[in-house]
């Protein structure tokens, strides 16, 4: 068998701050021996104390624990904890150390290295978040997710400080929430999963079917089409749903998208994992400040616009990035223009896009902006960083597809990074002569690096082949050729997330009592008590007075407190065990002091499984024994006389018993000693925290103030938008009246919005009928509904007409319905008009009776008479020429008077004179004509014309009529 390539075992990041040594040492006490994993340890350690952490937790593993160095090779079955005072990576199998960028208390060690681990293991990435203090971690958590990693979280509720878990699950990339007793269960069934073992969940080959049954399922649900996505992305995204749910099969998850739309929902996100940051690759930005920016900018003349668009901007780092680069361009360049920035950002994203909007970032910003750039452009509220005004109001944020919506145009600048590595060949060479057509002359185009030019490389000419940074090219080719014109223009319906399951009731509200019951039925008879962890009693089963009585003072059920003497050190001591190793223990030979005198007892404690209600709650069993044979004598003489071997073995296992407890004791007070140092550590760190933000709240304060009045000027900015808005109000409603066109405006349930008074004259409608379906409402006009035509428009998104008429007859109407749409494009109701159209049927009716008229009139004319339109074509013949030249009547209209009889009219001469006719407005008056037929033999034929001019620019007619001679 070919062995493993060294690197292909999976590598846990295990990061936390305050309160996290708890949970890593609950996480090495129930991890079992074999995983054949590496564990890193990252926490927030001070740089300038000496850290003990590692002989601590070297206390709770059989598995090495070691500090990294430099160069150190990762290797399964370690643990490795990162140094304080390091940025630690992993490069190909090995550790590296580098130097802070940044200060101390800006340092976020956890993004660092579970950015690195992502990167570097992908889906052999495992990331867990423990306790701690602030949001490091939450992007690293998105990068292991976008490699197809794993990330868990610690239940926030077990957690000491639960800012760290909540921040994390707040980005929705996390895999399991769950304490971290249960986290080694959900490693160990992780790496069994195919995909992790290297093998692969679907089938590519078998699964083209169940994947178009896939993208018809969100495309349903959401709107959005991934079909023209990179196969394998798509893949493994769905492999990473099915590892979720522990499904094997690609059908068993297609059953289960079926019977589930909220995994649909969760699908469609998952496709749609954005991970970006400030600056993602510093270097790139700083090559596009430093030699493309100000050239682009000198360009401008003062009073113009800067248009830039960030396409697929996920939650909006990059556009503020791109923004914030261009002020510092404008700030230090000389003579700078006094342009208008505009930065378009958009994604298929509405949830991203919302937070974008928010512009309110987490504290691990200040891992990637620096300090100068955090007081210029952000302000600091509540531990989030939130962009100033004037940054973002130089940024517009859009729900856009760049598959199907039209593109921002006359750009300076489009940066479309790390969304192109997911798209299919076919589908970027689609986009690429978009991307040229949004783009100005000289327009740059910033591309991840990652990303290539392909399809169209005259394009675009590269001027940095590193970042990937391209100028566009001026090209011959058409339009038409390059860009799949038209676009569509279709709402999306904004995805709502599903609801979270319903909380469990709390244990103290169920009713224990038939389920306890039946349990001790099972197992015990002695007296018996349910209690938690604390002791806290939640059932007794028979009599327990001679092991526990009422203690003094405010009442209470806990089992340490009642207990009897002799009674509570045994007690603790088993509750304590079976509560840390999940295992029954127990003790006899105890001695209680009951009110009937001593009394020798077995002591049973074991942890309860199930049922499932009872899970975490243990049984605490009383068994009386009897008393040993030494203690009924009754006189003294007699046990000085009872055997010495006897008395001494009795006496070395009262020893012996005491001594183990002493090294229990001590053992305990020594653990519990160290955790104290690392409670100490802790406070101090978070001590220097709380000096920090007293002094950022008082910073805060003054900036409150500055905010206070910015607000007053907002509200009197707002007044006077209402002011216009009310004047805006009044011209619609003069214009909409004075137009006398009958308009319904409905909402997406065909309920009636608005109208104008002229409906009402087609409708039974007044000002309380706002807000009721329009099927309720009675109507003049001879038409069953006009409900299925609205619903027909507002699925197919187009417009549709009908002419109708009133039930009396009297009156027509033009009702025509198209699609109410917002200023955002969205599609919110529909527009119905009714335009009376009365005075056009009756014109038209009289100019049907009219024609009907003169055709009648040429059919009684014995006489052979052709009328010809501008062009010689036939509008209408008497029935004389039909039968004079053995024509079909039904045949003529339309045909050219040369084709006639199959080209038998095809005379020179008349054609001759014809041309005259219509080109000089001369008229033919007994013009002889003579002229040997095929079919019917020589003819001689006079001939006679007249223009008939028509009013309104109508084209004229002629009339032709003739006199036919045989030989």
């Amino acid at each position: 068998m070919p062995a493993k390539p060294a690197n292909d075992f999976p590598v846990v990041a295990l990061g936390g701050s305050a309160g996290a040594l708890e949970g890593f040492e609950s996480f090495f006490q129930h991890l079992p021996i074999g995983t054949g994993m590496a564990f890193v340890v990252v926490p927030h350690l001070d740089p300038s104390q000496k850290s003990m952490m590692t002989e601590i937790i070297q206390r709770y593993t059989p598995l090495p624990v070691v500090q990294i160095t430099d160069g150190m090779q990762v290797e399964p079955e370690q643990v490795y904890l990162v140094p304080a005072n390091k940025e630690t990576s992993i490069e190909r199998n090995t550790f590296r150390l580098h130097e802070p960028e940044r200060p101390n208390g800006q340092r976020m060690p956890i993004d660092y290295f579970f950015q690195s681990l992502a990167v570097n293991r992908r889906e052999q990435a495992i990331g867990i978040i423990f306790s701690g203090m602030g949001a490091d971690g939450s992007l690293g958590v998105k990068m292991i997710m976008e490699n197809f990693g794993m990330v868990m979280v610690q239940e926030p509720t077990t957690a000491r400080f639960d800012s760290m878990p909540r921040n994390a699950i707040k980005t929705e990339f996390v895999d399991h929430v769950v304490p971290v007793e249960e986290m080694a269960e959900k490693l160990m069934a992780y790496t069994h999963l195919p995909s992790i073992k290297g093998k692969t969940a679907v089938d590519t080959h078998k699964s083209s079917q169940m994947l178009q049954k896939v993208f018809s399922l969100i495309r349903n649900k959401t709107g959005h089409d991934f079909s023209l996505y990179k196969r394998n992305t798509i893949y493994r995204r769905i492999e990473r749903r099915m590892n979720t749910h522990h499904l094997h099969k690609f059908s068993e998850y297609i059953n289960f998208l079926e019977k589930n739309p909220q995994e649909v929902e969760l699908l469609f996100k998952e496709l749609l994992i954005g991970v970006t940051k400030f600056f993602r690759d510093p270097e790139a930005f700083q090559v596009l400040k430093e030699r493309y920016l100000p050239a682009l900018l000198k360009e401008k003349k003062d009073g113009e616009t800067v248009r830039v668009w960030v396409a697929g901007c996920s939650t909006g780092e990059e556009a503020y990035s791109i923004a914030i680069l261009i002020q510092e361009c404008l700030a230090q360049m000389e003579n700078a223009p006094q342009v208008k920035v505009q930065v378009f950002a958009s994604d298929i994203d509405q949830a991203a896009v919302d937070f974008a909007r928010a512009a309110c970032y987490q504290e691990n910003i200040t891992a990637d902006v620096s300090p100068d750039r955090l007081s210029r452009y952000f302000t600091r509220v509540e531990g989030h960083y939130c962009v100033k005004k004037e940054l973002r109001e130089m940024i517009v944020f859009a729900v856009h597809n760049l598959n199907r919506d039209a593109p921002f145009t006359k750009l300076d600048l489009l940066t479309c990074r790390n969304l192109l590595i997911y798209l299919s060949s076919d589908l970027q060479k689609k986009l690429f002569p978009v991307f040229h057509y949004a783009l100005n002359p000289n327009g740059l185009l910033f591309l991840g690096s990652s990303e290539t030019l392909s399809g169209y490389p005259d394009l675009f000419t590269p001027i940095d082949t590193k970042w990937k940074i391209s100028r566009r090219n001026e090209t011959s080719y058409p339009l038409s050729r390059m860009v799949d014109f038209p676009f569509t223009f279709t709402s999306i319906e904004t995805v709502k997330p599903f609801p979270e399951p319903n909380q469990l009731p709390d244990k103290k509200d169920m009713n224990l009592g038939p389920l306890i019951q039946r349990v001790l039925l099972q197992q015990f008879a002695p007296p018996s008590l349910i209690i938690n962890a604390k002791g806290d009693i939640f059932y007794i089963q028979g009599r327990t007075g001679r092991y526990l009585e009422p203690a003094q003072g405010q009442a209470t059920l806990n089992v340490f407190e009642m207990a009897r003497e002799g009674l509570k050190f045994e007690l603790n001591n088993l509750i304590n065990k079976a509560n840390t190793l999940k295992e029954p223990f127990s003790v006899e030979q105890v001695r209680v002091q009951t009110d009937s005198g001593e009394q020798y007892i077995k002591l049973s404690v074991t942890p309860l499984q199930e049922p499932a209600p009872l899970k975490g709650f243990l049984l605490v069993v009383f068994e009386d024994l009897p008393t040993p044979k030494f203690r009924h004598r009754k006189h003294k003489a007699l046990d000085l006389a009872s055997p010495p071997d006897s008395r001494v073995a009795e006496l070395e296992k009262e020893l012996l018993f005491t001594k183990q407890r002493l090294q229990s004791t001590i053992e305990e007070m020594n653990s519990s000693l160290e955790e104290l140092k690392s409670t100490n550590e802790e406070l101090q760190s978070a001590n220097e925290e709380l000096q920090s933000t007293n002094e950022e709240s008082m910073t805060n304060k003054e900036e409150m103030q500055s905010l206070n009045e910015e607000l007053m000027t907002i509200n009197l900015q707002y007044q006077t938008k209402t002011e216009e808005l009310t004047n805006s109000n009044n011209d619609m409603k003069n214009l909409l009246d004075s137009t006398e066109i009958a308009t319904i405006f409905l909402d997406n349930n065909l309920n009636i919005k608005n109208f104008t008074p002229q409906a009402t004259h087609i409708f039974n409608l007044i000002r309380a009928d706002v807000g009721r379906s329009i099927s309720d409402i009675a109507s003049s006009l001879k038409y069953p509904s006009i409900v299925e035509d609205v619903k027909e428009v507002m699925e197919k998104l187009r417009p549709k007409e009908v002419h109708l008429q009133t039930k009396d007859e009297q009156q027509w109407y033009s009702m025509r319905i198209l699609p109410y749409r917002t200023v955002d494009n969205f599609i919110n109701g529909a527009v119905v008009t009714f335009t009376n159209i009365t005075a056009f049927k009756n014109l038209e009716a009289s100019v049907a009776a009219t024609s009907l008229y003169a055709a009648n009139i040429i059919d009684i004319i014995q006489q052979p008479l052709v009328v010809l339109d501008g062009q010689l074509r036939v509008e209408c013949a008497s029935n004389a020429f039909a039968q004079t030249f053995q024509l079909i009547p039904e045949q003529l209209k339309g045909q050219w008077l040369f084709h006639l009889g199959n080209g038998q009219w095809d005379i020179p001469a008349l054609k001759e004179r014809m041309n005259q006719v219509l080109l000089e407005g001369k008229e033919m008056k007994n013009e002889v004509l003579e002229h040997e037929f095929p079919v019917l033999g020589y003819r001689r034929m006079v001939l006679n014309t007249r223009r008939v001019e028509q009013t309104e620019n109508k084209p004229f007619k002629i009339l032709m009529a003739l006199e036919v001679f045989e030989r």
